[in-house]
């Protein structure tokens, strides 16, 4: 196969030299050849890309283009020339194009790994290829002249066939349309695969994109020249030799670029090619525009009839500009291309900026690798916690950089960077800036540590505050309630039994005394807790709640069996669940709300309060329209369990609240606690029974020691 593509390259080389000397012997100049140097170009390519990857579409579909134009222009100037078997030779031609041209159409499709982006390729190029072969039969047999070869007198076809006259019309338009269809398709395609490929196929993608914008800027110029020159025949500049020579050095970038990016695609920095290219381009063109600019005001404003002095004045102008505007020129492009590498001052001002405006802890790490990537112009950046969760931005892609994130020489975690496409790592510069960004991360990645800590105590003070309530309460209930009910009795016994008057008041005082501090006890104990929570769970509780609201229907909902909660998570549900509703009430008007439990996979409790009133009391769970007390309160509850409460209007109408809580970091320690609890309060209710058992049997000890008749009360 290396053999063979040499072959051909070589042949169509010799071809090549066969149409530029047959040419000039009809009177062609160099210029009306000047094509030619593309197909030169595209048989060289072809040559070298088979010779060293044999299994490369992309080198064979390069030879077979080279082949069929040399052979298209020797065959067609051969003809012209009259040489012997002249009219034979005059048939090549005609249909020679569509294989030329559908060669070059065809580059996309495979570029550049030389295989289909995929299956459904096959088929379509294979349904081409079927066309392709229908359409060059149909060429090779139309009537009438050709017109391929573009110069001297078209020759007509020897083969022709007069019955198919009647679709010579659409042969060459169809044919066109078809490759040109190709050619968007797979342009496309490299589009896709410079989002999707790794980093070398990228690169290999920049070189293409870089000849095909070049060659673009310069088919753009050709055409602005053509368009002034003042000739009405053509749109292009045809009798100008510098543009003939320029297009066909822009034609044969595209062979040249597909030959570096098949084969020594890593041998050169492709960004610094293109940044420098930028930077000389729009350089060039600032000073050509401003030459232009300097010398039409001078000249219209001194009239000058030898401009001589005006052209010097106006180098002069362009000499004092040219060394600031290349500086600001490679800085605006380098930001562009590398962001703020060469600024790291500006670097860590944006992500200072970016961290100040963080609102919430959380939000810190985010904010910084936002900073990170867009400082740098890198498509992916992620700040790993260590012991906790990663915060990224952008989409990863192969080739990843760690950077350890350091807080006083101790590891916090590591900064995840993705280089740029087609870079293969970071260069230097790039980790100086990045060793100050690491820096400044590595601080905020230990306040949110810290943060975290805090919130996590927070979190357990909670927790312990409110399981000490509801032991407290326990204890207060079922230990000092029945005591002190215990002592009232024994008073109301012993004032049975005694006849003095003033032990009889002093009894009364210890009585009404003791009532009153059971009073207190009932009162610290149903502030303690809501009671209802320990008789009726958590949504018996709700329901009670519910129930005992005028003029509002409340449907409960449990998405399922609840389990053991943590007191912190039942009180602040329940105080969440009140507080909506009495808003939905007050502030909503509504006549109907729905009250939803639910706990999610992630042993998170989910409570979900929505009515539907008329008018919303919160505004997207950003800041309440009317805030106030209640709808802080219940994002506090919320967030001292390390939760959420979000308050934002309901589809269709109202208002809706959405509480998470979570609930299983401590549903081992509540498990444990709620089966220490139950042994208590078994031991509890013995205790009490036992105690009041000895009340009654002392009472009535008492009255059979006082006799039947001693004392009315005692009878009774």
């Amino acid at each position: 196969m290396r053999r063979t593509g040499w072959a051909v390259c070589v042949l169509s080389l010799l071809l090549v030299v066969a149409a530029l000397v047959l040419g000039h012997r009809n009177g062609a100049g160099l210029f009306a050849q000047s094509h030619l140097l593309f197909v030169a170009a595209c048989a060289l390519v072809g040559g070298l890309i088979t010779a060293a990857r044999p299994g490369n579409v992309v080198g064979w579909l390069m030879a077979a283009c080279g082949l069929c134009f040399a052979l298209l222009d020797a065959t067609g100037h051969y003809a012209l020339a009259g040489l012997p078997l002249a009219t034979p030779m005059a048939w090549p031609q005609t249909w020679l194009w569509v294989p030329a041209n559908l060669s070059v159409a065809a580059v996309p499709a495979f570029f550049p790994s030389g295989r289909p982006a995929s299956p459904g390729w096959r088929a379509a190029l294979w349904v081409l290829a079927a066309v392709a072969a229908l359409m060059t039969a149909l060429s090779a047999l139309l009537p009438g002249p050709s017109h391929q070869l573009g110069w001297g007198t078209p020759l007509p076809n020897p083969l022709a066939v007069p019955a198919l006259a009647a679709v010579s019309p659409f042969v060459e338009p169809l044919t066109t349309g078809l490759m040109g269809a190709l050619f968007v398709a797979g342009a496309a395609g490299l589009v896709r695969r410079a989002r999707r490929g790794d980093a070398d196929e990228r690169v290999q993608l920049k070189w293409l994109a870089y000849a095909a914008g070049l060659a673009g800027l310069i088919v753009a110029g050709r055409l602005a020249a053509g368009l002034s020159d003042g000739d009405p025949r053509s749109i292009w500049p045809v009798t100008s030799p510098f543009w003939e020579l320029l297009g066909t050095f822009a034609a044969c970038l595209l062979p040249a670029a597909a030959a570096v990016a098949v084969l020594r695609h890593g041998l050169f920095d492709i960004d610094l090619v293109i940044n420098r290219t930028l930077v000389y381009v729009l350089l060039s063109a600032c000073v050509f525009g401003g030459y232009v600019l300097v010398v039409t005001y001078l000249g219209a404003v001194f009239r000058a009839a030898d401009g001589l002095p005006v052209s010097v004045a106006a180098a002069g102008v362009v000499a004092l500009v040219f060394a600031p505007l290349r500086e600001r020129l490679q800085r605006a492009v380098n930001l562009v291309m590398y962001g703020r590498r060469d600024d790291p001052y500006a670097a860590l001002a944006l992500l200072g900026r970016r961290l100040e405006e963080a609102a919430e802890p959380g939000a810190v790490l985010a904010a910084a690798a936002r900073s990170v990537a867009e400082a740098l112009r890198l498509p992916h950046v992620a700040v790993e916690v260590a012991g906790g969760p990663t915060h990224a931005y952008g989409m990863p892609s192969s080739g990843t950089v760690r950077l350890p994130l350091l807080h006083r020489s101790e590891p916090v975690g590591e900064l995840v960077l993705s280089p740029r496409p087609g870079e293969s790592g970071l260069g230097a510069r790039d980790r100086r800036v990045l060793a100050d960004l690491a820096r400044q991360t590595g601080i905020a990645v230990h306040a949110v540590r810290l943060s975290a800590d805090l919130q996590r105590s927070r979190e357990r003070l909670v927790t312990a505050r409110e399981e000490e309530r509801r032991r407290l309460r326990r204890d207060l209930h079922d230990g000092l309630g029945p005591t002190l009910a215990a002592l009232t009795m024994r008073a109301e016994a012993v004032q049975d039994i005694v006849r003095d008057p003033d032990a009889l008041a002093m009894l009364e005082e210890i009585m009404t005394d003791a009532r009153t501090a059971m009073a207190d006890v009932r009162t610290l104990v149903e502030g303690l807790r809501p009671p209802a929570l320990d008789t009726l769970g958590l949504a018996g509780a709700i329901r009670s709640h519910a129930a005992r609201l005028p003029g509002v229907e409340v449907d409960a909902e449990i998405d399922g069996a609840l389990p053991v909660l943590p007191a912190a998570v039942e009180v602040a549900a329940y105080r969440i669940v009140a507080e909506a509703l009495a808003n939905a009430r007050r502030h909503a008007g509504a006549g109907r709300v729905r009250v939803r439990l639910g706990m999610t996979g992630d042993g998170v409790l989910e409570v979900e309060v929505a009515d539907e009133g008329g008018e919303p009391y919160a505004d997207g769970g950003a800041a309440p329209t009317r805030s106030g007390v209640g709808t802080a309160s219940m994002r506090e509850r919320a967030a001292e369990l390390g939760g959420t409460c979000v308050i934002g209007p309901r589809p269709g109408g109202g208002t809706r609240v959405l509480a998470r809580l979570p609930a299983h970091d401590t549903a081992h320690d509540t498990g444990q606690t709620t089966a220490h609890d139950a042994v208590q309060d078994r031991a509890r209710d013995t205790v009490r029974d036992t105690a009041h058992d000895t009340a009654q049997r002392t009472v009535r000890d008492t009255r059979r020691e006082a006799g039947d008749g001693a004392d009315p009360r005692a009878a009774g």
